[in-house]
């Protein structure tokens, strides 16, 4: 397979701006790569890649997000370290992934060099706390009164789901299976291995995230690629790029859904039963190139990394080429913006928010890194209808940008708490943010 052009071979790189590695044209066609049908312009290549870091400028103290009209947000728990993704218990308590990438492992190179300054100056440079942290709301006010750390020494943890009295936990190399009881605040027991995923030294795309069948007979993990467009060889793909179908009870899995450059946040649509989830596409082809998107996942269904995207348009600097694979490659159902890292999905199976937002569709949106001018930065709202997206995007939460392009925060995952608010794990911020319709914000 033809390497790719290195990222960053700027002059005096090492001293310059991020920034300053490339000024392509400014664009302003941001919505119309959303939807079902986005446009897709032409490819540009380009001996420097875009990078377009937004630099890390916390929350000034009693700063929130801008929360859509008819919407309020509040904090519900401040002072996590790097937290990613939520879950909610039965109970009401709410679990923190706090978590980031495993230590790099591999040589030396100048493009991995750049991405690194480039996490770092995002505020993804921290190590990882590699412990899931139990929020609860006790009186319910919409804010933890009390924390404790559920559990603790894992390996860049993302997925989490409970499954009876069985709490399966996603590291970056495997499922851990616990014990868990109503209530426990903490979790003492060893784990146990159910399953190794695709990890490895390079591990590229580290996040694998977690979610269960209705019966509870199967678990689906998320595992990204090892590459951009597969340029380390696609040995190192081997069963990555991809959502796994785990049997719980023998802990062999297979692949369920294949061409998925870096799938996240999977969750069952509450009309069809289909599962779904959001995708981040791969980079260098131009500021509106490639769309993120969200899809239903077939079984044995192949989306066309590396080969191709948003079905049979062929990614002409992969090779070998593959067009038998390119024919059978699905499109994908609703584009969410190219390069907006979209991380979370949560469908709103709740009654708290509006009658015309039942069954749609909450999106974390991470914020593009080499788009020009940026894109994401946001939690928006896609609405349903019979099962299928009916409509463009609406904003939930802004504001993660200040006036000067800082990042303030930065929404990861998204997930629905015990009254159906929405909690939404801001990274950067190290807050986990809780939004409800405005007369509603105090709330059980």
């Amino acid at each position: 397979m033809r390497k790719q052009i290195p990222l960053a071979i700027c002059v005096g790189v090492l001293a310059l701006p991020l920034t300053a590695c490339n000024d392509p044209k400014d664009t302003a066609t941001v919505a119309q790569s959303y939807g079902p049908t986005p446009t897709l312009p032409p490819p540009e290549h380009s001996w420097i890649p875009t990078v377009e870091i937004a630099s890390v400028n916390r929350w000034p103290d009693g700063a929130r997000p801008t929360a859509a009209n008819g919407m309020t947000v509040t904090a519900f728990a401040t002072g996590l370290d790097h937290p990613r993704t939520v879950y909610t218990l039965p109970n009401g308590d709410v679990l923190v992934a706090e978590s980031n990438a495993p230590p790099k492992q591999g040589g030396f190179s100048i493009k991995g060099f750049i991405y690194g300054l480039a996490q770092s100056k995002a505020g993804a440079g921290v190590p990882s706390a590699n412990r899931i942290t139990l929020l609860r709301d006790a009186d319910g006010d919409g804010v933890a009164e009390t924390r404790s750390i559920f559990l603790s020494n894992l390996n860049s943890p993302f997925g989490m789901v409970l499954v009876g009295e069985d709490f399966y936990v996603a590291n970056a190399d495997a499922i851990m299976k616990f014990p868990y009881r109503e209530g426990d605040t903490r979790i003492s027991a060893a784990g146990v291995k159910l399953a190794d995923l695709p990890g490895g030294p390079l591990n590229h795309h580290w996040t694998k995230d977690l979610t269960a069948s209705a019966d509870g007979s199967k678990l689906y993990a998320t595992v990204g690629s090892n590459s951009n467009i597969g340029e380390n060889g696609m040995e190192a793909e081997k069963d990555r790029a991809a959502v796994l179908e785990v049997d719980r009870a023998r802990g062999q899995w297979r692949v369920f859904a294949s061409g998925l450059r870096n799938p996240n946040g999977p969750a069952f649509n509450p009309t069809t039963g289909e599962l779904w989830v959001v995708v981040n596409e791969r980079d260098e082809l131009g500021n509106d190139l490639v769309p993120d998107y969200m899809t239903s996942v077939k079984d044995g269904g192949f989306y066309g990394w590396p080969y191709s995207y948003f079905g049979d348009r062929v990614d002409t600097r992969v090779e070998p080429r593959r067009p038998d694979l390119v024919q059978k490659a699905m499109a994908p159902d609703y584009a969410l913006g190219a390069h907006t890292a979209s991380l979370g999905l949560a469908f709103n199976t709740g009654n708290l928010f509006p009658p015309d937002m039942e069954g749609g569709a909450f999106i974390g949106q991470h914020g593009s890194w080499n788009r020009k001018p940026r894109a994401g930065y946001k939690v928006i709202f896609v609405p349903f209808k019979d099962g299928k997206p009916s409509g463009p995007p609406k904003d939930v939460l802004t504001g993660f940008l200040n006036d000067n392009g800082e990042a303030q925060g930065r929404p990861v995952g998204v997930r629905l708490d015990k009254q159906g608010a929405l909690l939404v794990a801001d990274d950067v911020g190290n807050t986990i943010w809780r939004v409800t319709p405005a007369a509603k914000s105090a709330a059980r």
